[in-house]
């Protein structure tokens, strides 16, 4: 396999697998098993030990788990990564990995719902603060931070509000003061390189686009290996003192021959052995099919979400469109910044006669479907306001960008000729009651 550095195109076919060495196989097999036989009793302890890295049981490590690690750790340029069984536990053991009770996060404010929800409540069950802070202004970061925060997090493009994360500035800010950047980049796979922009740590749910066929539910957190753990030693005690759930092990000392993966291998040896947010390799498997032709589908869905966009800009009955491509001002230069390929998928839009319009709007579709769900090759559209953001009072909803009569379309691959037309139709169908309205 040459060493030589490849793109996307090539990385998402390549990484991290050439053949199967038992039989020759092409094709990534799934390793449906439990546990790995061992060669003998000092193989056994020097695994458990972690002096030789290998399979000891399927819930901390699997080969087909770990192809979709390699192939993600090269497709993002980090130095690794681990599968998982959701985004949702993606985002969780990421902050989880550095954060106890008693110590805080601060959270961009413009969230999905289910984070936004994970953060106010169940984080603060388990005794850790989220602060949410407004991403306009990078210095709110440096403003909410204090001895006890442990990461800054944030999404790359965050549904629903669209309004592109400054990843480089706050970087800087939490490399000034010692924090990492987590950044959840699901909505943005391809078209943005977090890395490349100064994140410590990057998250997805694989379910959206990195799978793109809507079959199974799974997530990866990749470590950039740029964070200097060790130099922040008292920030970081989990790191940095004996561990008792891994005999004494002090991370940041025991992985330094493998190189810069101590925030990942932690994550794998103690949070994922012991919650079990362990990724099914079937669904690893599936989504490393969905890897395949990532970067061929990413250039579709930009190209039909900015048709999308420029059909309802023009449409009457459009109060506003939420889409990268048509911001202005600050908003665009950042779109303009770091989303380099095309500005994603996702388009929202106000529909004039509001949250009435907006539910005649969703139930009159014909090709999309109506899920709660993004980054599937075809295209979904929903009513935030009344599901994924419900669980939100009315002003943290308008602080994720949730209003009313937002509608959020996932724009798929399908030929933009029939998009146009079901959105054509629906909106028709809308019209009489809007205009009484």
């Amino acid at each position: 396999m040459t060493t030589t550095p490849m793109n996307p195109e090539t990385i998402v076919l390549h990484a991290g697998h050439r053949a199967d060495p038992a039989t020759g196989a092409v094709a990534v097999p799934i390793h449906q098993t439990v546990s790995y036989q061992f060669d003998s009793t000092d193989h056994a302890a020097n695994l458990f030990s972690l002096s030789e890295i290998g399979n000891i049981y399927t819930r901390v490590g699997n080969p087909t788990n770990a192809v979709l690690e390699e192939r993600m750790t090269a497709l993002e340029g980090g130095v690794a990564a681990l599968a998982v069984g959701s985004g949702q536990a993606a985002v969780t053991m990421a902050l989880q990995n550095i954060a106890h009770a008693g110590d805080n996060i601060v959270s961009s404010t413009d969230l999905y719902g289910g984070s936004w929800n994970a953060f106010a409540n169940t984080f603060k069950a388990m005794g850790i603060e989220v602060r949410f802070v407004d991403p306009e202004d990078p210095e709110n970061f440096w403003r909410a931070a204090d001895e006890r925060t442990r990461a800054f997090f944030a999404e790359t493009l965050p549904n629903p509000k669209l309004h592109v994360f400054p990843i480089a500035e706050v970087a800087a800010i939490g490399n000034e003061m010692g924090i990492p950047l987590i950044v959840d980049n699901t909505a943005a796979p391809v078209i943005c390189r977090p890395f490349d922009h100064g994140a410590h740590v990057v998250v997805y749910s694989t379910t959206k686009y990195i799978g793109g066929h809507g079959t199974s539910i799974g997530g990866v957190i990749i470590d950039g290996g740029t964070f200097d753990w060790e130099g922040n030693a008292e920030r970081f005690p989990m790191l940095n003192q004996p561990d008792p759930s891994y005999h004494g092990a002090v991370w940041t000392q025991a992985v330094k021959p493998l190189g810069p993966i101590a925030y990942i291998l932690k994550a794998r040896v103690t949070l994922l052995r012991d919650l079990g947010f362990c990724a099914s390799p079937f669904n690893s498997f599936q989504f490393i099919q969905g890897l395949e032709t990532l970067p061929l589908r990413m250039r579709e869905h930009c190209r039909n979400a900015k048709w999308v966009a420029d059909y309802l800009r023009e449409h009457p009955m459009i109060e506003r469109v939420i889409y990268p491509g048509e911001f202005t001002g600050l908003q665009r230069e950042r779109a303009e910044k770091y989303l380099t390929n095309g500005f994603g998928g996702l388009v929202g839009f106000e529909l004039a006669g509001g949250a009435e319009a907006g539910r005649d709007f969703i139930d009159a579709l014909e090709l999309f479907y109506h899920v709660a769900n993004i980054g599937d090759a075809r295209s979904l559209a929903i009513h935030p306001a009344t599901t994924t953001h419900q669980q939100l009072g009315p002003e943290q909803q308008l602080a994720t960008g949730v209003t009313p009569g937002y509608v959020r379309l996932s724009v798929g691959i399908e030929h933009i000729d029939d998009i146009i037309a079901d959105l054509d139709r629906a909106l028709a169908s809308v019209a009489p009651a809007v205009i009484a309205a």
